[in-house]
Parts: C-alpha cells; structure tokens; sequence
C-alpha cells in the first residue's frame, strides 16, 4: 500500500514539475477548457494516434508488441482493428482518400492501410523518428519530438518543408499528436499536461489548453495512466484522451 500511495505521489510530482516548468516560458495564454461529457476508453491502449471517420473513432496505439489500428463506435465496440509487428512501436495516423497512413516510432517507417475495411497496402521510409501526424494543405504533417513539424509529400513521400512551431519567439519541443481543424493546429506536448493550440503556416503558439487538474484528478484514481495523448475533432467538438486512459473527453 505505501509503495503504490509513493507512486501515486511520484506521478503527481511529475505532472506539477512538467506544468510549472512549461509555465516558466511559456507566453502563449493559458486556458482550462470546459469538459462537456465523457465516453469510455479502452485502457489497454496506449493511445498515439486517434481521429474521427465520420461518426466513428479511429485510434492508432503503442507499445512494443501491443501496437494497432481500431475503428470503434462512440460506445467503444469496436468494428475492425490490425496488428503491427511484435517489432514495431505505433505512434500517430490519419485518414487520407482511402488510405490510413501509420508511423512507427525509431523505425524509420510508415505503413499505408484501406480505410474500409483495413488491410495492409504497403510502407515508405520517414527520415526521423514519427510522433504525430495529420493531412494539412494536400501533405502530410509530421511531428517527431522536435520544434519543427515535417511537411510530407503524398505520392513519393519526400520531404519538401517544415514548420518550426514557436511561442514567444522560443522554438517548443515535445510536440507529439496532432489535430488539425482549418488553419489551426492542436498538438499535445509530451510529458505536460497541456495542449498547444497552433495558428499556420506561421508556427506561432496563440495559447495553451491546459488540463493539469483533471490529470492530476485522474492519476489519483487511476495511477497507472500514462500521459495526455489523443485529439480528435468531430466536426463541432475536440475530443481528448491520454495513454491507458478510462475515458475520452468532449471540450465545449
């Protein structure tokens, strides 16, 4: 019992170090979002990627050995789903025509799956590791933990540019999924509890989501959930999670 309160304790900690030291440069406002409802989430995915397809949930997860795609409905039952390798750690996706593209992490490499139903179509090479990604202005938009978010190329999958995201000025790294909604870019940064809110093709930070209470709030009753990680636009809303998460959260 005093081995799992000390964990407990250690995860909080964590989480008040990460958001002070963000807060410490930081100069993009910060705000708390108002959560308009809740539905669950599997919590034996560790999320890296997650997307709406119409009124279903695409998720993309993690983990050596644990690493998948899933379609789900908005009650969790899930209607198709695909294996990587034992060898290959899952990270972001999205949806683009008929196709799925599926980065991996240290690999170097991408897999492209149908949409509907899913089945393996083939792989391309990334030059970095991959984090998150979404479609932006007919490419592909990949982050890789850096400041610079990769434009790629549909078709020969070449990189032809990148975006360095900044807030006040200073480059912010950590950048992991994303979600786009017109010109304006959300991106979870790593080991924080915050989301920065993205304006392109400029990069600049314009403010932060910042979910440092309801993290905390979780990790007192589920202390064995990883990081905020996962958001998906259904059209009117954002919906986010995080790694081994119990639920997904609609924002007003």
């Amino acid at each position: 019992m005093i081995i799992k309160h000390l964990a407990f304790y250690i995860l909080v900690l964590s989480s008040l170090v990460s958001t002070l030291s963000s807060k410490s440069f930081a100069k993009a406002p910060r705000v708390v979002p108002e959560i308009l409802d809740s539905i669950p989430h599997e919590q034996s995915h560790f999320t890296q990627g997650l997307f709406f397809d119409g009124k279903e949930l695409i998720e993309t997860t993690g983990q050596y050995g644990q690493s998948g795609l899933y379609r789900r409905t908005m009650d969790g039952k899930i209607l198709d789903s695909a294996k990587l390798s034992e060898r290959y750690f899952g990270e972001g996706s999205i949806a683009v025509g008929d196709d799925i593209f599926y980065l991996t992490w240290k690999s170097k490499k991408a897999f492209v799956y149908s949409r509907k139903p899913f089945a393996l179509k083939g792989e391309f090479r990334i030059p970095t590791e991959g984090w998150g990604l979404t479609y932006w202005r007919n490419a592909l938009l990949m982050s890789n933990g850096s400041s610079e978010l990769l434009q790629i190329q549909l078709g020969g999958f070449n990189v032809f540019g990148a975006i360095t995201v900044t807030d006040g000025g200073r480059p912010l790294k950590l950048l992991n999924e994303l979600e786009i909604v017109g010109d304006t870019l959300y991106a979870n940064v790593w080991q924080t509890s915050v989301i920065a809110v993205i304006s392109l093709p400029s990069g600049k930070v314009v403010r932060y989501l910042d979910f440092s209470r309801k993290v905390m709030d979780l990790q007192r009753k589920y202390p064995n959930i990883d990081v905020l990680n996962g958001i998906a636009y259904d059209g009117k809303n954002l919906w986010i999670t995080g790694k081994n998460w119990p639920y997904l959260y609609k924002l007003k």
